[in-house]
């Protein structure tokens, strides 16, 4: 026969471990806001792990943390102009835009391959050596040799989509996107032809 102290131990013990089972099952609380908002308001364009399949949207998967939220913050303030994006962000708090862009760097890209722009292609020249006769410098001078970017500083441009990367390149030139005037003034020498081999080729970046 079991004694009644016997049981009462068992019973702390039993009680003692639940918290910890707990603590163990349940998600950081910006975690699980982060994925809700991908889930209900980022999946339909992004899809929910930041792969978008969608080429003029941007894969968010792997991005720097810090690229992300100041596009948002951007976005937020008007210094960069998308009205889609304007009305997505409008309900965002500094804390749940610095959350999502945690949550986005941590999913796994899904990486793409260049349709033409491969070895010896016009894109690597321009990527890797830039265009001397306009002064266009290397691309991989601030985005680095495989497109991984510098954190806090350039964005991730591997396995990036070339039409979105295009469209940005051209918005740039236009000055519709005008947050960033390093790259205003490098797209304004560049031509079309030039653009479209660059984005290809970071498309299919490792």
């Amino acid at each position: 026969m079991i004694k009644q102290s016997n049981i009462m131990i068992l019973m702390l013990l039993s009680l003692s471990a639940l918290p910890v089972f707990a603590a163990a099952e349940k998600k950081p609380t910006e975690t699980y806001g982060a994925e809700k908002t991908a889930q209900t308001v980022c999946a339909a364009c992004h899809a929910v792990d930041g792969n978008s399949v969608i080429s003029l949207n941007p894969k968010l998967a792997s991005q720097h943390p810090e690229y992300l939220q100041k596009q948002l913050t951007n976005f937020k303030e008007g210094k960069r102009a998308n009205a889609v994006m304007a009305g997505m962000v409008a309900n965002l708090t500094p804390d749940d835009m610095k959350n999502l862009a945690n949550y986005f760097s941590t999913q796994k890209i899904t990486l793409a391959k260049a349709k033409s722009n491969g070895a010896g292609s016009l894109g690597e020249k321009i990527y890797r050596g830039g265009i001397a006769a306009s002064a266009v410098p290397a691309c991989a001078a601030c985005h680095g040799a495989n497109g991984a970017g510098i954190p806090k500083q350039f964005p991730r441009l591997a396995g990036q989509h070339a039409d979105y990367s295009l469209a940005q390149l051209r918005a740039f030139r236009l000055g519709e996107r005008a947050n960033a005037p390093m790259m205003m003034a490098i797209a304004a020498k560049m031509t079309d032809a030039e653009m479209q081999a660059v984005a290809d080729y970071m498309q299919g970046l490792r």
